[in-house]
């Protein structure tokens, strides 16, 4: 029983060090990773070169379908060249096998000592996510090495023995087994590793380890499958992809593991090498095979999974890829997109203010009112994620992302909110009381709206690009339209001490409307101050000292 426990315990290990791995290569490179790979997707064959590269560094083909599906998702990259990327990736994680299948246990103490040693020193710091990954690398060499020696001694024991003869005599049950134990472990890598080991340690026979072997590729596939269930159907569609390819591979290499033992065996000694070199062979085997058929692969599963009509989706979160949160930089991506879909809405709500005031159409009116509870869903939708996404797996930079989209969907929920009370009171007081503004009222309250409008556009330009100059000038607005706005209020009096009949009717709306248009505007100027202040351009205090003391000697 113990010795079992031992294996068990070598095995988690090394699952774990295989997540401590993937998790730290993606906070450290996780926003170049994506960069890479989207520079360098130009046809299907330098895409299948970067998926090698990219999956070679984070050891998951899983993490690299994950990355590549939010591509496909955000129209970036067609379907057919991330197919091809995915077969790159499966040969890039077989080629990450084939290094851990040498001896490098010697290596596991200095990994994880230097390892913890930055960890510790400097957690926070990409230096710090770097020791996580040594820590990671470390712990797997020392699991193999664990799970070599404790294999040693259950090779006599007869149940063991016995669960090994049935595993021999049937095919499908180890390609089954394999599937199982790559999904549950989420890591074929581990799994494949783990059957290299046992097999050299003589628990598990050759002909049973390539059939697991089969299995934890298939696995593999099914598991990407699995995770991107509940994401959009543009995301769903690489990974199903990827398990057509996986599952024709099994199917085709099924039958002929016999030849590779009886013509590869003779020139490969070492038995962890012969299994992971099969493995290899396997993926490449794929990736030959299916790299010039992308195209019909990706015509099949477009048909399987439809897009679905856009315009059924105007109202519902469609960005919010949850299983992008396990890649903190592809979730912050994913929650920018959805805040600009947020203020798209505010947007339409904004431009049809202006039709309900000159048509005095209620319906109109109604419509717009509604799509403030699409704004403040939305919000929630936008809150809920970003609290799922785990801060101190950020870097610096994305940190203050995270911030900014934060801010940025407070103000324009807080902008619905405003816009939908400005609309009640058109309604109570101008349109069912029959009431319209004068000439004049009606020239200032759309060049205040033109402005509006611009200023909401130049904000949404400025969240998305992070430009200071666009930041600067979306402040300077900001100074302009408070000018406007108290210009209009005296020109306003001015037509009341004229009795002009339709400016004191309107008055109180007048005055209202365009206060209200003037704190939706500071709402849209206070995207600029997080840019602002990150580049050293805002002042610690805008009160001039001067003018405080001038008004305490007074």
């Amino acid at each position: 029983m113990k010795h079992l426990l031992n294996l068990l315990a070598a095995i988690a290990l090394l699952v774990w060090g295989t997540h401590l791995v993937r998790t730290g290569i993606l906070r450290v490179f996780g926003a170049n990773l994506r960069q890479v790979l989207a520079r360098s997707i130009s046809n299907r064959y330098t895409a299948a070169l970067s998926g090698i590269g990219v999956t070679a560094l984070v050891q998951s083909s899983t993490a690299t379908a994950l990355i590549v599906s939010s591509f496909v998702g955000q129209g970036l990259v067609a379907l057919p060249l991330a197919l091809a990327v995915m077969l790159g990736a499966d040969v890039g994680t077989s080629l990450m096998a084939v290094v851990f299948s040498f001896d490098l246990s010697w290596l596991s103490p200095l990994f994880i000592f230097v390892g913890v040693v930055l960890f510790i020193s400097r957690q926070s710091s990409s230096v710090g996510r770097f020791g996580r990954v040594l820590i990671g690398l470390g712990l797997m060499l020392l699991a193999l090495r664990l799970v070599t020696e404790s294999t040693a001694v259950l090779t006599q024991a007869p149940a063991v023995k016995a669960l090994l003869a049935s595993l021999a005599s049937d095919r499908l049950l180890e390609i089954t087994m394999g599937a199982v134990l790559a999904v549950v472990s989420y890591s074929s890598l581990a799994i494949v590793l783990l059957t290299a080991a046992l097999a050299a340690s003589g628990v598990v026979p050759l002909d049973v380890a390539l059939g697991l072997v089969l299995g934890a590729n298939l696995g593999s596939g099914l598991l990407a499958v699995l995770t991107t269930a509940r994401s959009a159907i543009e995301v769903r569609q690489v990974p199903m992809g990827n398990l057509v390819f996986k599952a024709l591979g099994v199917l085709i290499a099924a039958p002929f593991t016999g030849l590779w033992l009886a013509y590869a065996r003779p020139y490969i000694n070492e038995t962890a090498t012969f299994v992971v070199l099969f493995h290899l062979a396997f993926n490449l085997l794929v990736g030959g095979l299916f790299i010039g058929v992308t195209p019909l692969v990706a015509r099949w599963v477009t048909r399987w999974l439809p897009k679905p009509d856009k315009s059924t989706l105007a109202g519902r979160p469609h960005h919010l890829d949850p299983s992008a949160l396990s890649t903190p930089s592809l979730a912050i991506s994913c929650a920018a997109r959805e805040a600009l879909h947020q203020a798209d809405i505010v947007e339409t709500m904004m431009l049809g203010v202006l039709k309900v005031i000159k048509d005095n159409d209620l319906k109109l009116a109604e419509d717009l009112r509604k799509l403030d509870d699409t704004v403040d869903e939305l919000y929630s939708a936008i809150k809920y994620y970003m609290t799922k996404i785990s801060r101190e797996a950020l870097g610096e930079e994305e940190s203050r992302r995270w911030t900014d989209i934060i801010s940025f969907t407070i103000n324009m929920e807080q902008i619905g909110d405003i816009i939908e009370r400005v609309l009640l009171d058109i309604e109570d007081k101008k349109i069912r009381k029959g009431r319209s503004f004068s000439v004049a009222g009606m020239a200032e309250i759309c060049e205040l709206h033109a402005r509006l409008v611009s200023n909401l556009r130049l904000g949404m330009s400025v969240f998305l690009n992070g430009t200071v100059r666009d930041a600067q000038k979306l402040l300077e607005e900001k100074a302009r339209f408070r000018d406007l706005e108290r210009e209009y209020a005296t020109t306003h009096l001015g037509r009341l001490s004229d009795n002009t009949m339709q400016s004191i009717e309107t008055s109180s709306l007048h005055i209202d409307l365009i206060s209200d248009l003037k704190r939706i505007n500071s709402h849209i100027c206070s995207i600029a101050y997080p840019i602002l202040d990150s580049a050293g351009a805002l002042a610690p205090n805008r009160l001039r000292k001067n003018v405080l003391l001038d008004a305490d000697t007074r």
